[in-house]
């Protein structure tokens, strides 16, 4: 081992552990370090300008006139809460007014600007005790508010005293925006129980620890929050139940990285938007959401010799859900949505204008099960498809045939003016259903295909382009601009990130891209 890297998340004793059971410690460690960048890559930022302050240049315009110090309080304020904290403490130095507004300013503490010239972010050693001292340092001295905090760059195991005392004062200061992440290991630390009595918190992620029990839970009060984020938290089944039902005014649920088999029975009278990624997922019910518009699953697979089921109830609002996979049980209140059923209005969900499905087109069950699914979405306008690699041998491809025998589906044929299809390979099953789309969709206005990367398909993207060239043949609609995309990404491997799901100023989460004139 001599000569390799030093451990970025593993200390000594765990990486003595894994090398006693047979194990790589720099393989556990750079597998590690993914789950960390996944989690960093989904939790929200604030916005900090750099200025780099000199005081000369700070308060004097070319004629010696210190113009910013006479600004009113309240906007210096806004100008030194909007400093990386560094920076921010500068301003101290430049008179005895500055040096009030610094201690009296709600700060932005992101323990990130701590980090030692040479190391970048976010690959930095977890055990770094300068980061640590800085951050208490600042807790402790600063007398005012401290608003939004980001706790990403410590092995928190290291130093649970701190940690204590660090909870206890944003408690006591008012703190309103926290991400704290334990950088592992151990990934199993339990989450102190401070957390869940600081009611001034209107936006909480929480990464790579395992929740208290529930006895904790029920006594956690967060009438404020808006937004909870779960990343690689260790939790039992009713534990995010238990969470929602504390956070009457939540808007936004996301989770990522949920191992153990997500059971979750959402009831919730304010969340808008819930979205989980990477995780394996049980059962997923909505059973009361009067306000959810988005419902997102990406990258989520089943626990083995399971299957999921996903159930819809009372959602009167969702307006964009995916990415549905064929082969989950879908149930949409009291009926489960099978292949060929005869549909009934209350088996739809009418509010739906934008779905999303994950399908495997080498298999016919995923194939037979799509018309089904959508007539469960009679108004939906916009079609996302993630084609998805078979990791078995395929056992045949639906042919154009088998789209057309299935009979008039509604918004195919009136409704969906935007498609796309997503890592296309060119294969027979892909391009039955492209052609049908493109014979069936008189509304259809836009058409996007993104082609695999080549080196995942079994096809050239010269030979893929030409297959899709051959689908615009006998085109229903009349007006529909098309625009064909290529990649490089590997197959199946990409990152959801949250605040795209959850940026409500754009209507189509899932859109690939959006196009405005003819690209032929």
């Amino acid at each position: 081992m001599a000569g390799k890297t030093p451990f970025t998340n593993l200390d000594p004793a765990t990486a003595a552990d894994a090398i006693r059971q047979g194990s790589d410690p720099h393989e556990l460690d750079q597998a590690t370090e993914r789950v960390l960048l996944y989690t960093y890559a989904n939790l929200p930022d604030f916005p900090c300008y750099g200025c780099h302050l000199r005081p000369s240049l700070a308060v004097a315009d070319p004629g010696g006139v210190d113009r910013i110090s006479h600004l009113p309080r309240g906007l210096l304020h806004d100008i030194v809460s909007r400093l990386p904290l560094k920076d921010a403490a500068r301003t101290a130095v430049l008179s005895s007014r500055w040096r009030r507004i610094w201690l009296a300013t709600p700060l932005v503490l992101k323990d990130a600007h701590f980090l030692p010239k040479g190391h970048c972010w976010p690959v930095t050693p977890a055990n770094s005790p300068a980061i640590t001292a800085a951050v208490s340092r600042i807790l402790e001295a600063h007398l005012g508010p401290i608003h939004r905090v980001r706790l990403v760059c410590t092995n928190m195991n290291s130093y649970r005293p701190q940690l204590a005392r660090w909870l206890q004062l944003l408690a006591a200061k008012g703190v309103q925006d926290l991400a704290l992440v334990n950088r592992p290991w151990p990934r199993n630390l339990p989450l102190p129980a401070t957390v869940f009595a600081i009611t001034t918190l209107t936006r909480l992620y929480l990464g790579v620890w395992k929740l208290p029990d529930t006895t904790v839970l029920r006594g956690a009060s967060f009438p404020r929050l808006r937004e909870l984020g779960l990343c690689c938290v260790q939790m039992e089944h009713g534990d995010v139940d238990s969470l929602v039902a504390r956070s009457p005014v939540l808007e936004i649920l996301n989770i990522l990285g949920c191992l153990k088999g997500l059971r979750l029975r959402l009831v919730s009278q304010s969340l808008r938007c819930l979205q989980i990624s990477a995780s394996i997922l049980e059962n997923v019910a909505v059973v009361k959401a009067p306000c959810l518009e988005r419902f997102i699953l990406y990258a989520s697979c089943t626990p083995r010799g399971l299957c999921t089921r996903v159930k819809i109830g009372d959602a009167p609002k969702l307006h964009a859900f995916g990415y549905l996979q064929p082969g989950q049980v879908l149930e949409i209140r009291d009926t489960v949505i099978m292949p060929g059923i005869k549909m009934r209005t209350s088996a739809m969900l009418t509010s739906v204008k934008v779905l999303s499905l994950n399908v495997c087109f080498g298999v016919p069950n995923d194939v037979k099960m799509m018309p089904t699914f959508l007539r469960c979405f009679p108004n939906a306008e916009r079609l996302h498809i993630m084609s998805k690699k078979c990791d078995q041998p395929t056992t045949g491809h639906l042919t154009l045939k088998f789209w057309q025998e299935s009979g008039p589906i509604e918004n195919v044929t009136s409704r969906i003016n935007t498609i796309s299809i997503r890592e296309f390979r060119g294969e027979p099953g892909e391009v039955a259903f492209l052609k049908y789309i493109f014979q069936s969709a008189r509304a259809l206005s836009t058409a996007v295909v993104v082609m695999a990367n080549p080196s995942f398909a079994p096809f050239s993207t010269k030979e893929a382009y030409s297959k899709v060239q051959k689908c615009y043949k006998d085109m229903a609609s009349d007006s529909c601009n098309h625009l064909v995309l290529e990649s490089n990404a590997v197959a199946g491997v990409g990152i959801w990130r949250f605040k795209d799901g959850a940026d409500f100023s754009f209507h189509d989460p899932f859109s690939v891209a959006e196009v405005r004139r003819p690209l032929n």
